[in-house]
């Protein structure tokens, strides 16, 4: 960290601590990207005792359906296509028999051409090497890595490249909580590469349907530490607004061009997230002018009903109410024990915006109860 932002981040600790409440204040940070850095910049030791961080639904690949995955094991080992996916979801497990293939590595292991990839583009080029061959891209993620998949829609795909889509928006799943009446938090600070795409009055609701203090951050410790300090200060003073401690980047209305071709490329459905359930108008599908790039009409539904809890959690995995909000990774009653990144469970311990697997690698071994 550079010299003046320490001093920035050493600022903002000290109005923070300057401040005072009764009672415990509980901040609720929405995407993996600050939780890694506040964990690995360890603030939430450097913050006074009745402020709690608390991690929400951030990680893409820990809520995307179990049955999702599975689709895309089967195309890679029944259908024979060539399957890219971003790395983090290879590692992903599913609900299946002891002794079945169980995520997409151990796919790859069984023979089937499963290869990671760190971009859209990736896929196109994959494609256009192999223009005889199916190839499908499982396209999962939020809105920041949705649009690059919207992009290379509308510009064009090779005609042997389809998407397999599990795309989800951010906002309907902090709606949902709010909606509930025990959100489990009294302020929330918003993530700041989303608002960069969707622009950052998104969040607006939270304070203007809900009276719950908001602010979108950046990633270094000063953005963060300033967004708390600014929702701590809307909650001292009873006026709550959306601030933006991320101006540089996040601006208002978001990217237009990211934003346009996500509506000409994608329609907003009711989606499933894994252990969560259905959220409304939370996915992304693909319109149906790109049907012919669209793998769930190009191949079979291998999806099997009769599976034991397809779409659910796997026993003993605490990962739903983690990215709820509703417990600390280290209160999942099999963290640090049957689940570790060397042998992941849940999904929340392969990403790397997974809690658990941030707070696993920032060296938090102790677990407590819920």
């Amino acid at each position: 960290m550079k010299s003046g932002l320490m001093t920035d981040a050493r600022a903002w600790l000290d109005k923070i601590r300057a401040l005072e409440f009764d009672h415990t204040i509980k901040i609720m940070n929405v995407c993996g990207g600050h939780e890694r850095s506040i964990t690995q910049a360890g603030l939430r030791g450097a913050l006074p005792t009745w402020l709690e961080l608390v991690p929400g639904p951030g990680c893409p690949v820990c809520v995307c359906p179990e049955e999702d995955v599975y689709q895309a094991m089967q195309l890679a080992l029944k259908d024979k296509v060539i399957l890219v996916a971003f790395g983090d979801m290879l590692r992903v497990p599913v609900n299946v028999k002891k002794g079945e293939v169980r995520s997409l590595a151990e796919a790859q292991a069984a023979g089937a051409d499963v290869r990671p990839i760190a971009s859209p583009l990736d896929a196109r080029k994959i494609a256009l090497e192999h223009p005889d061959q199916p190839v499908v891209f499982f396209a999962a993620g939020f809105e920041t890595t949705t649009a690059p998949v919207a992009a290379i829609l509308a510009e064009g795909l090779p005609d042997n490249l389809s998407i397999l889509l599990s795309g989800r928006l951010t906002w309907p799943a902090v709606a949902m909580l709010l909606d509930s009446g025990t959100p489990g938090f009294d302020a929330l600070v918003a993530p700041g590469h989303v608002s960069t795409i969707m622009g950052p009055e998104e969040w607006g609701f939270v304070v203007d349907q809900h009276a719950i203090p908001a602010a979108v951050a950046g990633f270094e410790p000063e953005s963060l530490l300033a967004s708390f300090y600014s929702v701590l200060r809307q909650l001292k003073s009873g006026e709550p607004f959306l601030d933006n401690c991320y101006r540089e980047v996040a601006h208002s209305g978001g990217n237009p061009t990211a934003r346009r071709m996500l509506d000409e490329t994608m329609d907003i459905v009711d989606a499933n997230w894994r252990g969560i359930g259905i959220i409304p108008r939370s996915g992304y599908a693909l319109k149906s002018a790109f049907a012919k790039h669209d793998a769930r009409l190009l191949f079979p539904d291998h999806t099997d009903p009769s599976r034991r809890r397809a779409g659910e959690m796997p026993p003993g995995c605490d990962c739903a109410q983690v990215v709820l909000g509703k417990i600390y990774p280290n209160q999942c009653r099999i963290y640090g024990m049957a689940c570790t990144p060397r042998n992941p469970v849940g999904p929340c311990m392969v990403s790397d915006e997974g809690a658990c697997r941030i707070w696993w690698s920032s060296g938090v071994r102790e677990t407590v109860d819920a």
